[in-house]
């Protein structure tokens, strides 16, 4: 990581800026628009003729939805400390992000929820979320435990979704928004790595469309297939990088017969 932002700091500002906003599909006149300041304005700070402010620097960030990591970057970059916060979610600091998460973990027992950091890493899990570690193997269960790894990877979960051709394309679609939204080349690895995993029969995408609303996953345990339902949450408003990176995965029931069976494990 150290390396990677050694690199962007000795890009220009201009230069960064002008890189958001293209990966936005933004031009010069759209970014001025929304900033309120001249076309001309927004071509001379991205050419390096003019030195933008550190509010100017916010502001375009803003606009570009720039992640609070990256918009640290932009103003160091452009010679200002950073504004935005980094604190360990283990800190003092964090405290009641840290029981604020846990009480949300466990107030959705019986079934699973975990939440995880930018790059899919697991940092906390509810006593249900075990459903997805049994039988793993366990150098996949070695700290940090990647969500997206231990979904797909054959000798995890990837073995025992049944529909693992659609799980797969939905999480690989939802990895390359995230790439195309943070130009992570983290995610990026990780991208390369989860598409080279093998799929069962060689499918790699599904066949057809399917007639489901959102698509469940479906896991089979022992002689039972269990359909589950996902979303993602996130703090909002958030001031601090790590706070503004955690994303909050719940898993429902996507029937009766899995609803019951998982209180029964409960």
């Amino acid at each position: 990581m150290t390396m990677i932002a050694e690199e962007t700091f000795q890009r220009p500002v201009g230069e960064l800026l002008r890189g958001w906003r293209e990966r936005r599909r933004l031009s010069q006149l759209d970014l001025a628009n929304q900033v309120e300041v001249s076309t001309r304005h927004v071509s001379f700070v991205e050419n390096g003729r003019s030195k933008p402010s550190r509010e100017m620097v916010l502001r375009l960030a803003e606009h570009l939805d720039v992640p609070l990591r990256d918009r640290n970057q932009l103003l160091l970059a452009g010679g200002y400390a950073p504004v935005f916060s980094e604190a360990s979610l283990h800190s003092p600091a964090m405290m009641a992000i840290r029981e604020t998460l846990r009480r949300l973990l466990k107030a959705h027992e019986p079934f699973p929820a975990l939440v995880v950091d930018r790059w899919w890493n697991i940092v906390e899990t509810n006593a249900a979320a075990a459903l997805f570690t049994e039988g793993v193997a366990p150098e996949l269960l070695a700290a940090p435990i990647n969500a997206l790894r231990l979904t797909l990877h054959p000798d995890a979960l990837g073995g025992r979704i049944t529909n693992l051709a659609e799980i797969r394309a939905s999480a690989l679609s939802t990895l390359q928004r995230q790439i195309a939204s943070t130009a992570d080349p983290e995610l990026q690895d990780l991208y390369d790595e989860l598409r080279g995993y093998a799929v069962p029969g060689g499918d790699r995408f599904p066949a057809a469309p399917t007639p489901e609303v959102v698509v469940p996953m479906k896991l089979r345990r022992g002689d039972r297939e269990l359909s589950l339902l996902t979303t993602i949450a996130t703090f909002g408003t958030p001031l601090d990088v790590t706070v503004s990176e955690l994303m909050i995965e719940q898993f429902f029931p996507a029937d009766d017969a899995t609803a019951e069976y998982l209180k029964e494990l409960s």
